[in-house]
């Protein structure tokens, strides 16, 4: 269980908003301290951040107050408080921002996102991200949120991560998020990215069908659990453009939106998304030892200084039209230079 609401610890003063939690601790929990739980549990929240909670009352266990070094039991309904950050109580700061849009109408927009744009605020970035341009640009508009998720982020139907370039759709008006977001919510939106991975393929294409949730030691990771025994459901399929040797440009289309997927994915397949230092992809994983090769690697690394990955396109029913649309868009620079180079290389020099 896992339930938010707007809502005040008693002794809280009432100019803060929190937003109260439930997390049901699972029956075959073994005992844990509960910071370390709560660190697992909660996303992009520091453990100093959850016992400085526990100390001031904000943390209960079936209705009680804790310190930060209680063991949790299974069954346990553990319930907090949490302040709302600036962009859920009303306070998002518009900032005027060169937003690369590819298409609007009146009830979307479509925008190619560059490397290192954050998509929407976050604990530690209320400023400075895609949302927060959009607040500018619709300064007279007031964008929908996510059905059923009035503290989602305006206009956003889905994201993509900071280092990830591509398309992302905004929708303008009520009827636009709620049918677009079904469109995502039944895996009908058509999404294909392009990546560069490292290594080469026996097959041509494939579908990589498995687990993912979060990592169980880093927390800003993910990870594939084969077996289905924890994370989401994740299907993603892929299809090889060119193979380089060494490298290879591949094509994914997603069936489910998992975070990090194709990242966690191609790792999984021992072949990780190149200059992804997050999954290894920032190592030599296939090539020689010659300090040569090193070096061109580590040149290309510099020129891109991210994981290879473009979400090319987007295609869905138009919630006015009713009619199939599709949004394209060319690989970005440092893309291509590194895609030539990796051409360059392989045809001039001995494999």
């Amino acid at each position: 269980m896992d339930n938010t609401t707007d809502t005040q610890p008693a002794d809280m003063t009432q100019d803060v908003k929190f937003e109260r939690k439930e997390i049901k601790v699972d029956p075959g929990q073994t005992p844990m301290r509960i910071d370390h739980y709560l660190v697992d549990k909660l996303e992009a929240v520091s453990r100093n951040r959850i016992q400085n909670a526990c100390r001031n009352d904000m943390v209960l266990v079936d209705g009680k107050s804790i310190k930060p070094n209680y063991k949790i039991s299974p069954n346990e309904l553990i319930t907090l408080f949490i302040p709302r950050p600036p962009f859920e109580t009303g306070d998002l700061v518009p900032q005027k921002m060169d937003l690369d849009i590819r298409y609007e109408d009146e009830e979307l927009l479509i925008i190619h996102k560059p490397a290192g744009l954050v998509v929407h605020p976050g604990i530690g970035n209320y400023t400075g991200t895609l949302v927060n341009g959009l607040a500018h640009y619709f300064a007279e508009t007031v964008l929908p949120v996510m059905p059923g998720d009035p503290s989602s982020r305006p206009g956003l139907v889905h994201r993509i991560d900071k280092d990830t370039t591509g398309l992302l759709v905004i929708a303008k008006t009520e009827e636009a998020m709620t049918l677009l977001a079904k469109q995502f919510f039944d895996h009908s939106i058509d999404r294909e990215y392009y990546a560069l991975v490292w290594g080469n393929f026996d097959e041509p294409s494939g579908t990589i069908n498995e687990h993912i949730g979060r990592h169980p030691t880093h927390r800003r990771k993910r990870h594939v659990f084969p077996d289905g025994e924890s994370g989401k459901h994740a299907i993603t399929h892929y299809e090889v453009i060119e193979d380089l040797y060494y490298v290879s440009l591949i094509k994914c289309k997603l069936e489910t939106g998992r975070t990090h997927q194709i990242r966690v994915h191609m790792s999984y397949l021992n072949h990780p998304l190149f200059s992804d230092e997050m999954y290894g992809g920032d190592l030599v994983v296939k090539g020689t030892v010659y300090t040569k090769y090193k070096q061109f690697v580590n040149n290309c690394f510099k020129i891109m200084p991210r994981q290879a990955l473009h979400a090319k396109s987007l295609g869905f029913i138009h919630p006015r039209t009713k009619e199939y649309v599709k949004f394209d868009s060319d690989l970005p620079e440092d893309f291509t230079q590194v895609l030539d180079k990796w051409r360059h290389y392989v045809t001039h020099k001995k494999l």
